[in-house]
């Protein structure tokens, strides 16, 4: 009796983490850690890393601070677009979706 309640609640537990997991990846940007480096590419996939000392200082000098609030999104097919925000009227709603 004790396994079928143990068995039970495990499920429980697997099936509700699932669906937190499930949840936390779609819809929710995080900020990025000091350091990383993301890249988008045109099909819509990204990637990360954490870069060393040496090659994030290499990196720098390429570098060019974000001035203002950017939008990137996918088309049906997954080819992957950034939207031009510098206008005050989408800089506003780009501001609105990042909050």
């Amino acid at each position: 009796m004790n396994a079928i309640k143990l068995v039970a609640l495990v499920g429980l537990v697997g099936f509700s983490a699932s669906h937190a997991f499930a949840e936390d990846t779609m819809g929710k940007m995080t900020m990025m850690k000091g350091g990383e480096v993301t890249a988008i590419m045109p099909d819509g996939h990204m990637g990360t890393m954490m870069p060393d000392a040496k090659m994030s200082a290499e990196m720098m000098k390429m570098a060019k601070p974000i001035k203002h609030c950017m939008m990137m999104m996918t088309d049906a097919k997954g080819k992957a677009y950034m939207i031009d925000t510098s206008t005050k009227k989408a800089q506003a709603e780009c501001e609105k979706m990042a909050m």
